[in-house]
Formats: structure tokens, C-alpha cells, sequence
């Protein structure tokens, strides 16, 4: 059913909230997202795109409602056997229902999102960006480093001691503060590669990953 669709999409958080307390106040700290590498993001989506939003519709079904955006697709990046042409977006129609928030005829957006039923969902959660946001490596990860760390496990360390307890396994030590890198330095700089006899390790900007180099992270 369409509540069952909803959940599968990631969104039950809120919406067990919402029948707990009835309080429609309390709506806005109801969508929370556990931080997300861009990797990690790209290779966990059906779609990713880069796309200008047209033009918009709020969708009179369910309990709220679905956002729908209309999308002009300038370039995809994952998902040409799944949807090689998107031309709607659908979400929740508030950020605090996990929503996502497009602007009409702004902007260029990094749009990440899921198929489910022949249609493209997407979230607050999801990796959604503005184009111009994007860092040079992140923009070359989506090109040409990404899919080649997908079968790579980006291990989020929120707390030390913080350990590889597999070969293809890169430690994310972006949570652990400036003391490892400038806020955000391996979202926005490195990729997790899979090298020879499946080990893998972080390899910074798009540079092609050194075969020597095994299990190890980048200065």
C-alpha cells in the first residue's frame, strides 16, 4: 500500500512519530539522517543525475500529499539500465516528513534517487546537492572513481580506537574532527578504490589509484 511504499522509502521515522504523538508541532524534528558518504550514496542509488528542476506539483494522494518535480535531465551518472531518462522527481512535501526541497529554474542539482514502480523517489537523506556545491573531486568521483569502490565498505568511525577489521574496508573519519583533515576532507576529496585480490583504500582527488598502494590512506 502506499503508507508501505512510503516506509520502504526510508521515511517510517517520521511517520511513527507522527501516530506516537499526534503532534503535529513536533513534526519538524521528525526527519533525521545519518551522515552519508557521497560514495557510499552513489553506489546505494538506482539513479543519479544532474538535472535542473522545471517546474513543480503537490500530488493530492496519501495522508499528506507527494511533491512532484518535473526535471530537465542533463546528465546521468548511474541508472541508464534502470532509467536512462528521468523526467519526474518525486518526494515528501515537507522537509520534516524527510522531503526534499528543489528550487524551479535556479539551480543545476546533483539529484540522487530510487526506483520504485517505474517512478524516482528521493529525500532529505538522499545526497542531493547544488551542482555548484560539488567539489572537483566529488564532481570527477561521479565521473570515473565511484563505481569503481562499489564493491568497497566505507567504515564510518565515530569514535577511536577505529580499526579496519577487513580488506575492503576505507575508515571515514570525517565525524572525528579537524584533527584528521579539514570538516568534511574525505567527503569531499577522496574515493574509496578496490584494488587487486579485493583490497581497498582512499585515494584523493581523481588522479588513477597507484596498484602499489595497498590498504592505505592518502595524505
Amino acid at each position: 500500500g502506499r503508507l508501505g511504499t512510503r516506509m520502504a522509502q526510508g521515511h517510517f521515522l517520521a511517520l511513527l512519530l507522527l501516530l506516537a504523538s499526534w503532534d503535529l508541532g513536533r513534526l519538524v524534528d521528525a526527519c533525521t539522517c545519518a551522515p552519508s558518504h557521497p560514495q557510499d550514496a552513489f553506489c546505494s542509488s538506482d539513479i543519479v543525475i544532474r538535472a535542473r528542476v522545471v517546474g513543480k506539483k503537490l500530488l493530492k494522494d496519501g495522508p499528506f500529499g507527494t511533491m512532484r518535480y518535473t526535471i530537465k535531465q542533463m546528465k546521468m551518472y548511474r541508472g541508464f539500465n534502470k532509467m536512462p531518462q528521468v523526467q519526474y522527481l518525486y518526494t515528501e512535501p515537507s522537509e520534516s516528513l524527510c522531503g526534499v526541497r528543489l528550487e524551479v529554474n535556479k539551480y543545476q542539482y546533483l539529484i540522487m534517487g530510487h526506483v520504485f514502480e517505474g517512478k524516482v523517489y528521493t529525500g532529505l537523506c538522499t545526497f542531493n546537492r547544488k551542482w555548484d556545491d560539488l567539489t572537483l573531486p566529488q564532481r570527477k568521483g561521479l565521473k570515473y572513481r565511484y563505481h569503481l569502490g562499489c564493491s568497497c565498505t566505507i567504515k564510518r568511525c565515530s569514535y577511536l580506537p577505529c580499526i579496519v577489521s577487513a580488506k575492503n574496508e576505507c575508515l571515514w573519519m570525517d565525524m572525528l574532527g579537524p584533527k584528521f583533515g579539514y570538516p568534511g576532507y574525505q567527503s569531499k576529496s577522496n574515493a574509496c578504490i578496490m584494488h587487486q585480490e579485493g583490497y581497498c583504500s582512499w585515494h584523493q582527488g581523481w588522479v588513477p589509484p597507484d596498484k602499489s598502494t595497498i590498504n592505505s590512506m592518502d595524505p
